[in-house]
């Protein structure tokens, strides 16, 4: 009994004119994005039922609309070969390396398991708490799945609108160590794009940075750096699940539709695995974390120091100074102003993925007393301490 997999590609190219306006160079490359996989069980289910001549014919269309897609020829010649002779094993060419088909078979079963067990895109991720009215788009990626999820801010509420198959780091997840090959789990945020002529093949299309190692990476030693969103090399069309340094990639037809939603210091979550929420769940998390915060704004208006400063952990870093410096400084400061009022606009926060009770929070704070004004972007930490308090562990402006 012959094992076969196959996976459907369809194609969806985007103008070129759109890619070169978010830094992607499509010269050189063919850019065909996979979308819909309901060719794969349907050539699956023919084999199962011994309609083998059903899914031969179910595949011809494939190879002949995309000769160099390597998973549908290979299945097709599988076929083909079964109509002469037993085949006993997935993958009958003798000179393809065994790593080769070892790979197209984990895409496949991959492709074939996402189609199987579509995941409840009418809940929420737990981690997107509250996208900023400023942020129009959120990045999640299940890396259980290998799935980029794209969300739309609709009025408040993410709104599922895509998604893309991923590779991920050759050695999993939770990258710890420079040179690791794994992929790290965390709220990041794109900090720009890659000039593509700078880029060699592998990268393919176009590559986007983001803020690895962050503030919780460097608070637990974590090394490492070039973490990118990027494409494929111009020879293949996609690359195995797990086939990156630690990278996350995508095809080069997915890159060029993603580029338009990751412009920017868009938000992207790495997830080993999401978890779904129904939208009541997700409205009372949101409400809880915005009564924290808003609690924090009231305390700092209050010019009440010992207030203010019971939201603040003993190990917060990014104050400028030694914490109990800066502690000093603020029962010092605060009683001698006048009035403080705190402005609070474009606020995000995030659930941080694999780290119950930890959560990102970025805004803009409008700061106005007797004597000073300013405004600019601020990040803070907070997580839920051994007493079950929320306080900051982190605080600083966003560059």
């Amino acid at each position: 009994m012959y094992r076969i997999l196959v996976i459907f590609a369809l194609v969806f190219a985007t103008s070129s004119v759109m890619a070169e306006e978010f830094g992607i160079d499509t010269t050189g490359y063919e850019v065909i994005q996979f979308k819909d996989d309901h060719i794969l069980v349907d050539a699956l289910e023919q084999i199962q039922t011994g309609d083998i001549d059903g899914a031969i014919e179910t595949l011809k269309g494939l190879v002949e609309t995309y000769p160099n897609y390597r998973l549908g020829q290979l299945i097709y010649a599988d076929l083909l070969l079964s109509k002469h002779a037993p085949i006993r094993e997935f993958g009958n060419y003798q000179s393809a390396p065994y790593e080769q088909i070892s790979s197209l078979l984990d895409e496949a079963k991959t492709r074939l398991h996402f189609q199987k067990s579509p995941p409840p895109v009418s809940k929420i991720s737990d981690s997107l708490v509250m996208m900023s009215e400023n942020q129009g788009y959120a990045i999640v990626v299940d890396m259980s799945t290998s799935r980029l999820y794209i969300y739309q801010n609709n009025n408040g509420i993410p709104e599922h609108i895509d998604h893309f198959y991923i590779i991920i780091g050759k050695n999993g997840t939770k990258k710890i160590l420079e040179g690791d090959q794994k992929t790290p789990v965390g709220v990041y945020f794109v900090t720009g794009s890659i000039d593509p002529k700078k880029l060699p093949d592998l990268y393919g299309i176009g590559a986007f940075h983001i803020n690895y190692p962050n503030i919780w990476d460097k608070r637990h030693g974590r090394t490492g750096y070039g973490i990118w969103l990027h494409g494929t090399p111009s020879y293949t069309l996609n690359r195995p699940p797990r086939d990156s340094d630690g990278c996350v990639i995508l095809s080069n037809g997915d890159l060029e539709a993603v580029a338009p939603y990751i412009k920017g210091d868009k938000p992207v979550l790495l997830a080993e695995k999401i978890e779904w929420v129904e939208t009541e769940q997700w409205l009372r998390k949101q409400e809880d974390y915005a009564f924290i915060i808003n609690q924090w704004k009231r305390d700092r208006e209050s010019r009440n120091a010992d207030r203010y400063l019971t939201h603040y952990s003993t190990t917060c870093s990014g104050l400028g100074m030694d914490y109990h410096a800066w502690v000093d400084y603020k029962k010092r400061v605060n009683p001698s102003k006048g009035y403080i009022k705190i402005g609070i606009s474009d606020k995000s926060i995030f659930s941080y993925p694999g780290e119950p009770g930890l959560i990102v929070v970025t805004f803009k704070q409008h700061y106005e007393s007797d004597n000073l004004v300013r405004e600019f972007m601020k990040r803070q930490y907070w997580q839920k301490e051994q007493d079950g308090q929320w306080r900051i562990i982190y605080e600083g402006s966003v560059s």
